[in-house]
């Protein structure tokens, strides 16, 4: 276990998002939620427990920029889990690819980054003129998300990065009757951000805090140069 952190959560108003930011809270660390719309955390008893608030809608480029600006008045995090997601096919490149690129990016780099991924990033294309048509499918974005997290890995010493594949669990997102456990599908991100003995220290794709074998583009130099091209490309932002 790390002492108290520093740490931001992503689309954490519900779902998998507010269990990690409890989760995180409950073993004593600072976490500044991001939420899309305020309204969703009226419960007073809960917004009192976090650091701060952040909001922004991250299907929008120019709040993402915003959200990044806000995180800055906080200072360098200990560490970001980038959590928020969508299904919606109008918003999926944007939310589950840009927004974490463009946060990436544009804050001040964290010891670790956290990337949600999902087991449905194995059937996502590596089309990435879909990226700038804005025809991205949940798989895609969630495969260049994927992407993304190994690229920084590889090109950011001193920083871990990692993606998880949470389980299709009963959230909003997942339905009711998705069959995996909840709990478990936010404990390894907990864990990965605040744990210092992770094998391997950077780069794993992750499943209930077991490394699995991810879609072969991921880990694939020439793919992630290109990932990495085109969000420039996109966003007008460089990586590094």
């Amino acid at each position: 276990m790390t002492d108290m952190a520093l740490i931001l959560v992503t689309g954490a108003a519900s779902g998998l998002g507010r269990n990690t930011a409890n989760a995180l809270v409950d073993e004593g660390h600072d976490v500044v939620v991001h939420v899309r719309n305020p309204a969703r955390l009226a419960d007073a008893e809960n917004t009192v427990r976090w650091k701060g608030i952040i909001t922004g809608d991250l299907a929008d480029l120019d709040e993402i920029r915003q959200v990044a600006r806000q995180a800055g008045g906080f200072g360098r995090f200990d560490a970001v889990i980038h959590n928020a997601g969508t299904m919606n096919s109008r918003d999926a490149g944007t939310v589950n690819t840009v927004a974490p690129y463009l946060l990436t990016a544009l804050m001040d780099k964290p010891a670790r980054l956290v990337y949600l991924s999902s087991s449905m990033h194995r059937t996502g294309s590596t089309d990435l003129r879909r990226l700038a048509a804005g025809t991205a499918s949940y798989d895609d974005s969630k495969l260049w998300v994927t992407t993304l997290a190994f690229a920084v890995a590889s090109r950011w010493q001193g920083t871990s990065s990692h993606a998880v594949d949470p389980g299709w669990v009963p959230t909003r997102m997942g339905g009711a009757g998705a069959p995996d456990d909840l709990t478990a599908g936010h404990q390894t991100q907990v864990w990965l951000a605040t744990h210092h003995k992770v094998t391997p220290s950077t780069g794993g794709y992750w499943h209930h805090r077991q490394t699995q074998t991810p879609h072969p583009a991921a880990q694939d130099d020439e793919f992630q140069a290109r990932l990495v091209q085109a969000l420039e490309s996109h966003t007008g932002v460089p990586l590094d």
